[in-house]
Formats: C-alpha cells, sequence, structure tokens
C-alpha cells in the first residue's frame, strides 16, 4: 500500500493548564505542586490538569482530589480557561511564524501538528533541528515547555510524541516507517496508542489482538467485516500508515446536511451518554429516510461541562452511503472512544450527517445479505410510518424508560404526538 512520506511535527504544551498557573504565579512547573481543580466541589473534585512535578511523583491528570495521597502536599487553584485560550493563541502566532497557516492544524487547545516539508530547505534545518527551534522559541516566549514528535505522517508524528519523546530531556522523539516494528508493534494494551480507547481494546482483545503487532498482523478483511472502515482504519494505523495531510483537516464551504444538537439537563459521564448518542442517531436518521437520503460523513462532537470547558468534534467518511442507525451510532461511538477524556463531565452532544445523497438504491459489498438489507429497510418504513401516525413516543426502545434517555422528553419538546 501507498505510504505519504512527509516530514510533520506534533507538538504537545506540557501539562497545559498547570504550566499556565505556575509561569503566571512566577512558579518553576517541574518543582511545584500544583493541581487546577474546582475549587467548590470540595474532596471529590476532578484535577483538570496537575503539575509536571505532581505527574512524577505519579499522580494522573484525570483523578480526584482525594485520590491524591495524603502526604503530598500541593497548591490547588481554580480553572481559567478564558487565560489558557489567550495562551494557547500566543503559542499558535509562534508556529505561525515558522510556517504558513495552510501547513498548521490545531488539534486541541495544547496540540498542533506542523507540516515543515516545504521548509527544511529554507531554514536549511532538518526536522529534528526545526523543532528544537521552534520548542526553544515556545519556553523562551511564554515560559511553557513542550514535547514533540516527528514522523513521515501525522500518526507516527502523534504516536512518537506520545508514547517516546518524554523519554529525552529536550522532548523530542522521531520515528521513521522503519521503526514501526519495533517501536510500534511491541506496544500493549492497545489503548496506549491513540485511536484505541478501552472499549476497542476489548472488543479487539476478545479477537485474541493483545498488542499492536496482533493488530498489524490480522486479516485486514476479517477487521473491515467486524468494524466496518474503521476495521481498516485500525488495521492501517497499526502498520504505521496515514495517508491523511493537514488539507484535509480545513473548513470546507458547507453543503446541505442533516444535524442534531442536544444540551444535557445534567453532567454525563463515560458510557452514561451512549444511550442520548443511540437515541439522537435514530432520530437524524428518520429525517434522512423521510428525505429518501443517505449520508456519507458522520460528524460527531461532545462539549464538557462550562467549569471545565472544551470538548471536540470530528468527523469520519464511509466506504459507501448509509441511513442505518446502528452503523452511523457505531461511528458516533468510535469517534467518542478516540477522542473522549476519561471521567469528565458531558453537558452537549452534536451529530451531523453530510455529503448527501438521494437513496437510489443497494450496493452490496462482500459482507452483504440483500435479502438482509431489504428486511432491515421494511423494518425501519414500518417504524417510521407508526412514528409518523401516531407520535414519535408511541414505539420506543425499552431502554427509553431509563433515566438516562432524554428521547421522551425531546419528542414532546418537538411535537412528538400528532392530533
Amino acid at each position: 500500500m501507498e505510504r505519504i512520506h512527509r516530514h510533520i511535527l506534533c507538538i504537545d504544551l506540557k501539562s497545559f493548564f498547570a504550566s499556565v498557573e505556575c509561569v503566571d504565579r512566577g512558579l518553576n512547573a517541574f518543582t511545584t505542586p500544583l493541581v487546577v481543580a474546582n475549587t467548590d466541589q470540595g474532596n471529590g473534585a476532578i484535577t483538570l490538569a496537575v503539575s509536571p512535578y505532581l505527574k512524577a511523583q505519579g499522580i494522573g491528570g484525570r483523578t480526584r482530589l482525594y485520590q491524591i495521597p495524603k502526604n503530598i502536599p500541593y497548591k490547588k487553584v481554580p480553572p481559567r480557561m478564558k487565560r489558557y485560550i489567550e495562551m494557547s493563541k500566543k503559542v499558535v502566532a509562534i508556529y505561525l511564524s515558522f510556517v504558513s497557516q495552510e501547513d498548521l492544524h490545531i488539534y486541541s487547545i495544547d496540540e498542533c501538528f506542523l507540516d515543515v516539508t516545504g521548509y527544511l530547505s529554507y531554514y536549511k534545518k532538518s526536522d529534528y533541528d526545526l523543532a528544537e527551534e521552534i520548542l526553544k522559541t515556545v519556553e523562551e516566549k511564554t515560559g511553557l515547555t513542550a514535547t514533540c514528535g516527528i514522523g513521515p505522517n501525522m500518526l507516527l508524528a502523534k504516536l512518537s510524541m506520545d508514547i517516546e519523546a518524554k523519554k529525552y530531556k529536550n522532548g523530542i522523539a522521531k520515528w521513521t516507517y522503519e521503526d514501526v516494528s519495533s517501536k510500534l508493534w511491541p506496544i500493549t494494551p492497545l489503548s496506549q496508542v491513540w485511536g484505541i480507547g478501552k472499549r476497542m481494546e476489548q472488543r479487539l482483545n476478545n479477537l485474541g489482538i493483545q498488542s499492536i503487532g496482533d493488530l498489524a498482523h490480522y486479516d485486514k478483511n476479517k477487521l473491515k467485516a467486524k468494524f466496518g472502515v474503521l476495521g481498516e482504519e485500525l488495521w492501517m494505523h497499526a502498520n504505521g500508515i496515514d495517508n491523511s495531510i493537514i488539507a484535509d483537516f480545513r473548513h470546507q464551504p458547507k453543503e446541505k446536511s442533516f444535524s442534531h444538537s442536544q444540551v444535557l439537563m445534567r453532567d454525563y459521564y463515560n458510557e452514561e451518554v451512549f444511550l442520548v448518542i443511540e437515541e439522537m442517531a435514530g432520530t437524524l436518521t428518520r429525517r434522512l429516510r423521510s428525505d429518501v437520503q443517505e449520508c456519507q460523513v458522520i460528524g460527531f462532537g461532545i462539549t464538557y461541562s462550562k467549569v471545565t470547558g472544551g470538548g471536540f468534534y470530528h468527523s469520519l467518511k464511509m466506504d459507501q452511503p448509509t441511513d442505518d442507525t446502528g452503523k452511523i451510532y457505531a461511528v458516533c461511538l468510535s469517534i467518542f472512544d478516540k477522542f473522549y477524556e476519561e471521567n469528565m463531565p458531558i453537558r452537549k452532544v452534536s451529530i451531523s450527517l453530510g455529503k448527501l445523497s438521494k437513496k437510489s438504491g443497494r450496493q452490496l459489498d462482500l459482507f452483504s445479505s440483500l435479502e438482509i438489507m431489504e428486511k432491515q429497510d421494511k423494518m425501519m418504513q414500518t417504524i417510521d410510518e407508526i412514528h409518523e401516525k401516531f407520535g414519535k413516543n408511541s414505539l420506543l426502545k425499552t431502554t427509553s424508560l431509563l433515566s438516562n434517555s432524554t428521547i421522551r422528553d425531546r419528542n414532546q419538546k418537538i411535537g412528538g404526538h400528532h392530533e
């Protein structure tokens, strides 16, 4: 399979929130025990960030305050999202002094990708030397330290940063395709690798896949049969292949799409939100079928509580258009697994269905049965007709009676019953 050969930097600001608080107080983040947490929530508050000093003591970034050993004293400060955004913009401005906007992808408030392929001859530096200069400039101008991964594609740059860069004094690691077998394949558990969450790890473990090497050598067609387009992506990533480029992440002009966002009445955590996601996917697919449309691009996003701020939104293109609730729900969960930060409070869920096309027939793949697909279509059509005639609350799954379901209230608010 063809592989791209670029010079990609993935730069992450170390313990960003906590480091900003230390810089603003004139403190050394590597010698100061500082925790960023909501001071109104008492000892049960989740730490949004801890200083590098506390990380070195084994304190994780998403633990509750009461879990910090009592023999470790620390300073607790409340989060200041406005200040963190301000500092993030300052760092991005530094990156843009080295590369153009077209070669920068802002992945999160503290992490960016830079494609420096076209700049090495201009600066007369290797990608490694240029990374050193950028990190040094960030520290001199902001007081913040960073780690950097370098790779021939975005995936290997990210993995070298996540897995190896922290081991070196200058915080820089470089992986090539030749390093995949020696550095990527031995990794276990699977969830140590970007893009594999705990739920996906368990499903892969059930197939006998324990290491990334196991995944790389597993039958790609079997993975695709079980997980769809995500199975093929897992196999490619296990082999160090990622042909996406920064240009893929630039905003394109909006085309017609169906979208749905829901602000939750309380904080939801982890798997508790899955039912809400499934119900929202069902609502959107009913709209698709009503309009005789299918979608090929699925976007999914989570917004965290105002107390913590932040969130994510990402999209995935399917091999074939679909109006199947189960497939769309599965894609949403895969994006959730990949980007959700454990134990973060969820207050808003967003789903969008794009690249719409008129449903004109079925294209079979190796793993589809026309008879089964026609039965599924007929069943969904019958359910849609019942909802149209008797109201959206006339036929619900038993899970809709659970406390974390929102569909009954939502249906009533949007006219769930037809007189």
